[in-house]
């Protein structure tokens, strides 16, 4: 009875403390047809701040590791590959007092696109399509440091490893994802995977990553010891964004042309389910917590969660038009 009493009581503990730690975090959510980022409780589950990003699309956030500051990287009104204009910044947004607070400033259009934090070293990356690379910044002095090269045209979405050594980024139009040593600042491996190609995420392990392509209804998966693709994982659709559960068992994809996000078995490297969701999923968020996923939904401007126990909708959250980039403040 001792034992069981303690187990109960460690669930009920991490229980609280997830709790607690969702009443202090906000998702934040990319709005590109208003032009703006969205605050917003998850706990009410509604926005409570809209931030204009000035006119300029943004598509893509990162929150800070202390979840006080939102980075937007500026792309422009265009998609990928595409005419249109070039964004020249990054916009740093206080989550909790709900305005920008300051930028960074590329003096050029360089569409800045997809931005993450270093695991280990603190500093953001972010790619930027048209020098063809990923740019390191200094987040406290909002300042550029260094950049590394792709090797490869549209690199647009990119991970980074747990261990905080390696990079990769999808390069859409080339069909290819690029290996980068993220401390040499160079390119090690260019990897070819199809015609075309989008989005990106990584194995819990850093064992995997996989990304979707746009030719075919299928998954490629990268052995990342080998810098090969070694397997295809055969989809409901064309995927588009994922990310991995937190306890590394299942892959959630979206896909926007069939209203599902598909669940990917990664101990088979098989689709085991789809979770309908509104029109156009486009990127997915695993909560810290581990027990729910933020799906954007672009077509209905809404975000749905996702229960990881039971895999239905538990809510939609009305969000603005063009919801896309998912990030999350704690």
């Amino acid at each position: 009875m001792k034992a069981s009493f303690l187990i109960g009581s460690v669930v009920l503990v991490s229980l609280a403390a997830a709790t607690a730690e969702a009443q202090h975090a906000h998702l934040l959510v990319d709005q590109k047809g208003d032009h703006s980022l969205a605050i917003v409780d998850p706990v009410a589950g509604k926005v409570v701040a809209d931030v204009a990003e000035g006119g300029v699309t943004g598509h893509e956030v990162a929150g800070s590791p202390d979840g006080n500051l939102a980075f937007v990287p500026i792309y422009g009104n265009s998609g990928v590959g595409k005419p249109g204009t070039n964004g020249t910044k990054i916009d740093v947004i206080d989550v909790a007092a709900h305005k920008v607070v300051g930028e960074i400033n590329f003096d050029y259009g360089a569409r800045p696109h997809c931005a993450i934090f270093g695991p280990k070293d603190g500093l953001l990356y972010v790619t930027t399509e048209m020098d063809h690379s990923v740019t390191v910044i200094d987040p406290k002095a909002l300042k550029v440091m260094d950049a590394i090269p792709t090797g490869q045209p549209e690199s647009h979405m990119f991970v980074i490893a747990h261990d905080g050594l390696r990079g990769y980024t999808a390069n859409v139009g080339p069909g290819t994802v690029s290996v980068l040593d993220l401390k040499a600042r160079k390119t090690l491996k260019i990897i070819p995977v199809s015609g075309n190609t989008q989005r990106i995420a990584i194995s819990n392990d850093d064992r995997w990553v996989f990304t979707a392509d746009q030719t075919a209804p299928r998954m490629a998966v990268i052995d990342t010891g080998t810098d090969t693709v070694t397997k295809w994982v055969k989809l409901d659709g064309t995927g588009y964004g994922s990310a991995p559960t937190k306890d590394g068992r299942w892959l959630l994809m979206a896909i926007p042309d069939k209203n599902v996000v598909d669940v990917i078995d990664l101990q088979t490297m098989t689709l085991a389910r789809a979770v309908a969701v509104g029109k156009s999923p486009q990127e997915v968020l695993v909560r810290p917590d581990g027990m729910a996923a933020y799906v954007s939904c672009t077509g209905s401007n809404q975000v749905a969660e996702i229960d990881l126990t039971t895999w239905k909708v538990t809510r939609t959250i009305a969000t603005g038009k063009g919801t896309d980039g998912l990030g999350w403040a704690k």
